[in-house]
């Protein structure tokens, strides 16, 4: 995996500007940009439409439009199998979120890959492999919860 400092990884040291963390943590990008789908599909496994709680147009979300809050975040993947848990560390034939918000405002959720390491899709930008910790900052805040659910 790259360090942002890699030249081989420009587009990673541009985000590293709005994720400090990116920079002592290791990251690669892992996709071009696509505002097709966004963080809470890409976390879903859904590339085909952008997930969001609020009742905008084109938006998709479990059981329909809802508060955008931690909690129905949370209800949201449950619809999908997720359930609380006490580790973000990885776990045989599990599958795991990481849900970052500043207090109880939801802002990002990350998938948990069966190397360790998480992916995020970062708005309509890249997607990216990432540490945990490499997206906590002012942007997405930081780990409020983890979910989990056992592998197909």
């Amino acid at each position: 995996m790259g360090a942002v400092g890699n030249p081989a990884e420009p587009r990673l040291k541009r985000l590293a500007d709005r994720f400090p963390g990116l920079e002592t943590t290791r990251a690669r990008v892992t996709s071009p940009e696509d505002g097709g789908y966004n963080c809470l599909a890409w976390a879903a496994e859904d590339t085909r439409r952008c997930w969001h709680p609020s009742a905008f147009g084109g938006l998709y979300w479990p059981g329909g439009p809802s508060e955008d809050t931690l909690e129905e975040w949370v209800r949201a993947f449950s619809t999908l199998g997720y359930r609380a848990c006490g580790s973000p560390a990885p776990e045989r034939a599990v599958e795991k979120l990481a849900i970052y918000a500043d207090g109880d405002f939801p802002l990002h959720v990350a998938r948990q890959l069966p190397n360790g390491f998480w992916t995020s899709k970062l708005g309509p930008r890249e997607d990216i492999e990432h540490e945990l910790d490499g997206l906590a900052g002012r942007e997405y805040g930081s780990v409020a919860v983890v979910l989990a659910r056992p592998m197909a």
